[in-house]
């Protein structure tokens, strides 16, 4: 099997514990030719790892993307520096798997797709929600009115940045907890929820929202209580909350109403997607989670390799962008 040559820019937590993993599993389909990353010891010590030679490690992506044997770049670098390095790759004619969220604008995003487009370069936005197994599940559920037809949905994500700022993981970044984009954590986190909406729902028609502002650098608001209705028909509610878990078990998490039943995520992590019918019986769907990562990767090499669409595409994470501005937008409006 053919593989691709895959280069990386920026070898830090999402590379280590997100891609990479995923990467070894397909083997099969990628061959890691260069690493790069300002730090060069990350870089050099995740080279070791690999057995990659030093010559193949670098400081200034720009220099790397010099290479003509680099069939795809894939970019993992903070929100703020997504558009500038993602535009130089599509410039140096390479196809790329770009982090979420593509830009940390519309316009930007648009200007990427542009040039993209131009060029001809296959880029996927690697929104791993709508590759995870969870979300085909719902999918395939609604798609076959398996409870009916969805009528509403509850949707919560409560996350405790505050404490997340002093731990070991992705909250103790200085570009999350000081962000140089609009948005802070909701567009960093937030999106993966308008995207698991948008996968299953479409597109949306009418937003309301309502916030309470945050101290913080880390988000505009400390709660964001949005009203959404989409084309399809479904009306829900979203929040967004920042400084606090959800104590009492089970989560609230997505709840889809329907009219012979309900569908219940408790969490990403879960491990069950619960389906209860009319009649009050119940039944789980099980799935593995955080697949998504890998599910987007095989998409992408089967993309290039031999056309099977993107999954998710830069037009659809340009929706997912401009739906996170658009609630900010009406939170603004109506703080509280």
């Amino acid at each position: 099997m053919e593989k691709l040559k895959l280069a990386v820019i920026g070898t830090g937590l999402a590379w280590e514990q997100l891609h990479y993993p995923a990467i070894e599993r397909l083997r099969d389909k990628f061959e890691i030719i260069a690493l790069c990353n300002k730090t060069p010891e990350k870089a050099t010590a995740f080279a070791d790892k690999m057995n990659l030679s030093k010559e193949n490690v670098y400081t200034d992506y720009r220099k790397m993307l010099e290479r003509e044997d680099i069939d795809v770049v894939d970019i993992l670098v903070p929100i703020s520096e997504n558009y500038e390095v993602a535009k130089d790759c599509i410039l140096a004619n390479k196809n790329i798997i770009a982090e979420k969220p593509f830009a940390s604008t519309a316009a930007a995003a648009e200007e990427l797709i542009r040039l993209a487009n131009e060029k001809n370069v296959t880029v996927l936005v690697a929104e791993n929600i709508r590759y995870d197994e969870e979300s085909f599940i719902i999918k395939e559920l609604l798609t076959q009115s398996i409870v009916g037809e969805p009528l509403y949905f509850i949707f919560n994500t409560a996350c405790d940045f505050r404490n997340d700022m002093i731990g070991k993981d992705f909250g103790r970044k200085e570009w999350r907890q000081h962000p140089a984009f609009e948005g802070g954590i909701f567009l960093d986190g937030g999106i993966h929820d308008i995207a698991r909406m948008r996968f299953l729902f479409g597109d949306v028609d009418k937003v309301y929202a309502i916030g309470r502002p945050c101290d913080n650098d880390y988000s505009p608001f400390i709660t964001i209580n949005a009203l959404l209705h989409f084309n399809i028909g479904i009306t829900g509610h979203y929040a967004f909350f920042t400084d606090n878990k959800e104590l009492t078990k089970s989560n609230i998490g997505f709840r889809i109403i329907c009219t012979r039943g309900e569908i219940y995520l408790e969490s990403k992590d879960c491990e069950n997607v619960v389906v209860t019918h009319a009649d009050g019986i119940a039944e789980n769907r099980k799935f593995t989670k955080a697949q998504g990562y890998y599910y987007e990767l095989e998409n992408y090499y089967d993309a290039v390799m031999s056309g099977k669409p993107i999954v998710s595409t830069p037009e659809k994470e340009l929706g997912d962008i401009k739906l996170v501005f658009e609630i900010l937008e009406k939170a603004k409006m109506n703080v509280i």
